[in-house]
């Protein structure tokens, strides 16, 4: 892992999702380096390489086609070479039964997407910020759903 910067992957099919999260990220003030996949088929390829370098922090839209987010989850939390990465459910979504699901499968963290930018940015600072090993020690349902 790369301590100079955070390494973040969004996986998500929406291309604007996809430029207004680069946005935010060129607008904030942390050093990060940003990757995205249009699938879950072209994200489980790139982390499946064994030469690909794993990001910290994975944003991972629920809705894609070809694989969708709860299969990419899945895949992820059974190898143990991604123990280590932390995941964000990223996601239009509100649903009690994706949310459920998702902190069943293993996320680290649930996020409506924001529908304007500001709240958009200080979200995703607020998440690549977070102190993860602490985080996670006592995950429970009441912090895995960021509420904004």
């Amino acid at each position: 892992m790369n301590k100079d910067y955070i390494y973040i992957i969004l996986a998500d099919d929406d291309e604007d999702d996809r430029m207004l999260f680069k946005d935010a990220f060129e607008e904030l003030k942390i050093n990060t380096k940003v990757n995205m996949f249009n699938d879950g088929v072209e994200l489980m390829d790139y982390l499946n390489s064994p030469d690909s370098i794993l990001p910290n922090v994975l944003f991972l839209d629920l809705n894609m086609p070809k694989k969708n987010g709860i299969e990419c989850l899945c895949e992820i939390k059974s190898n143990k070479r991604f123990n280590d990465i932390a995941i964000a459910i990223f996601s239009t979504s509100s649903s009690e039964e994706h949310i459920e699901e998702t902190f069943v499968q293993g996320a680290n963290i649930y996020i409506k997407k924001p529908s304007d930018f500001t709240t958009l940015k200080k979200v995703l600072g607020d998440v690549v910020t977070i102190n993860w090993q602490y985080h996670t020690s006592g995950l429970n349902k009441d912090n895995f759903l960021l509420r904004l």
